[in-house]
Formats: C-alpha cells, structure tokens, sequence
C-alpha cells in the first residue's frame, strides 16, 4: 500500500491507495510520517487541495473504497450528489429504495473516503447538520466553502 498525507484547511489528511485505486482519505491528528510518491497519490493530493482552493469540483480518480455491497451502493449514490448541493438523508434513502434511514446513515458513516465520496452534502430532511465521521463543524465548512465557491464563479 502506499501512504501520504496532506494538510488542509481542515486539518491533516491521510490517503492511502494501492497500484491503482485510492483507498481512503481520512481526517486523522496522526498523519503519516512516510510519504509516498506514487503517482496516484500525486494527484489525489493534487486534487484535494485543488478542491480546497475552489479550484476543483469533480473528482476524477480510481476509488476502491472497502465495504460491503450496500455500503458502496450508497457512497456510489453519494457522489451522484452535485458540488455545492445536498440532499437529505430520507430523500437518499428513498432513490436507493432501501426505506431505512439508519441504514444508510450507518453506510455514510463508514465512508473511508472523505470529500472524495461527498458524504458532507447529505443532511437532515429540515437542512440541518445530521452527524459526519469527521465532525459536523467539518461538514459546516465544507459546505460553506462550496457555496462559496459557486457564488464566486458566478462573476
């Protein structure tokens, strides 16, 4: 496997990816001292910190998150999710036809891809801030930062 981390806005990030797929990327106080210089971890970093830049807002990289069949289902469904939209934890919930809220907030929170797979953009069926792996204040600013960078590209 190979490692790196990268320090963001929000703090640092670990990403880990085998030969040819990124594997996750993860908020953590510990990063990893070794450093990898793959070229898929490269440009995920590449990516990331263009993401935080309000430069970037697609991914466009091999992801091989490790779950279980409906976990990837949902993280899939998740990053169907546009930049700077959300949706609401029910509303996912009935375009999978699964019926059970918990269910899918279990597999959102088990997403061992941060900002890659957007688990931040799903929310509460009033808007409000519904749990995140990484803290609802990351979530706050994610959001907020991608309203503002629509609102920025407008002019």
């Amino acid at each position: 496997m190979n490692i790196t981390a990268l320090n963001t806005p929000l703090g640092w990030m670990n990403l880990e990816a085998g030969d040819w797929a990124l594997y996750n990327s993860y908020f953590t106080p510990h990063p990893h001292q070794e450093r990898s210089d793959h070229p898929l971890l490269l440009e995920a970093s590449r990516q990331l910190m263009a993401y935080f830049e309000g430069k970037l807002q697609t991914f466009e990289l091999p992801i091989e998150p490790a779950g279980t069949a409906w976990q990837r289902q949902v993280w899939s469904t998740a990053t169907q999710v546009g930049f700077g939209k959300t949706t609401s934890y029910s509303a996912l919930s009935l375009q999978l036809g699964d019926g059970g809220v918990r269910s899918l907030a279990s597999a959102l929170s088990a997403n061992p891809l941060a900002v890659v797979v957007p688990c931040h953009r799903i929310v509460g069926s009033a808007g409000q801030l519904a749990g995140y792996a990484w803290g609802t204040q990351r979530k706050a600013w994610l959001l907020n930062h991608e309203q503002s960078s629509l609102q920025g590209s407008l002019f």
